[in-house]
């Protein structure tokens, strides 16, 4: 008797904890859908707060945004719903949404006390977007930009170092680009394309650590590109090469790979000599 009594109160507990389970599983969505249903747009905000508290920002958006056209005319009310729910978006991860959203509250609010933070939230969901340096920068450099529209717009705010710094990363970013392309042209023999993308490389990052790699990265180039000109053109190509370790000597004098840009300067020197006493022997 003891036994089947033990029995039947262990099947009761199990069925309670399954039908718990069942409930927990089902619970929200139907909460979520009475919520919705309902006409009493106070409790709607109520429960939007409480799904933003909890994290449970897909739920908090559905809320915030049904019930947007109803606090509009109740601008601290619609201010603050208006902000939970452009981070809403951020938090979900949909960045381009969010900045929209950040850039929207700002237009719509251009007085609030939340601008600066809002503003800097805009300019870093680019940031938030910006992809591996081998893809399409163009959000990288709208971080860039709107970082240091940030920076000037607000002078003295806590945010700048960290702004400043995401400004760094994004133009490393830009220049792992820029050198894997013009690395590229290199290693496809394209030499005259390499000189000329090398170039440009440290025309846009001249303070970088590794100006004076992307300098001789084009003299490098230009050399080879030289010697696989025709022979007319060779004079003027290797002259041209001489004239770029000129230009690296003056801006980098203490550069460790000095040496070999004078090596380059020395070779193209020579086949300078010994195309034009060729062509001194062969003048009729």
């Amino acid at each position: 008797m003891k036994l089947w009594w033990i029995l039947v109160v262990a099947l009761s507990l199990g069925s309670c904890h399954n039908i718990k389970k069942i409930v927990k599983r089902s619970g929200p969505k139907k909460s979520l859908s009475r919520i919705l249903k309902s006409h009493d747009y106070e409790y709607k905000k109520r429960m939007a707060e409480q799904f933003f508290v909890k994290k449970k920002y897909i739920k908090a958006q559905q809320v915030y945004e049904d019930i947007f056209p109803y606090f509009k005319t109740d601008r601290v009310a619609f201010e603050d719903i208006y902000y939970k729910y452009a981070y809403c978006a951020y938090y979900i991860g949909d960045y381009m949404n969010a900045e929209n959203l950040f850039k929207s509250f700002m237009e719509t609010f251009p007085n609030s006390s939340k601008s600066e933070e809002v503003d800097y939230m805009r300019a870093y969901s680019f940031y938030k977007q910006s992809p591996k340096p081998e893809l399409d920068q163009t959000q990288t450099i709208k971080a860039i930009g709107t970082m240091q529209v940030f920076i000037n717009t607000h002078p003295g705010s806590s945010r700048i170092p960290e702004a400043n710094k995401i400004i760094e990363e994004c133009r490393n970013k830009l220049e792992i680009k820029e050198y894997k392309s013009a690395q590229l042209y290199f290693d496809m023999g394209q030499f005259r394309a390499s000189g000329v993308a090398f170039s440009s490389l440290l025309n846009s990052f001249p303070d970088s650590q590794k100006a004076d790699e992307y300098k001789l990265m084009a003299i490098k180039s230009y050399y080879k590109y030289a010697g696989l000109s025709v022979e007319e053109k060779q004079v003027e190509r290797y002259e041209e090469v001489i004239t770029h370790c000129n230009e690296f000597i003056d801006q980098f004098p203490e550069s460790k790979l000095r040496n070999e840009v004078e090596e380059f300067s020395k070779l193209s020197n020579n086949n300078i000599k010994k195309l034009s006493n060729e062509q001194t022997k062969t003048a009729p």
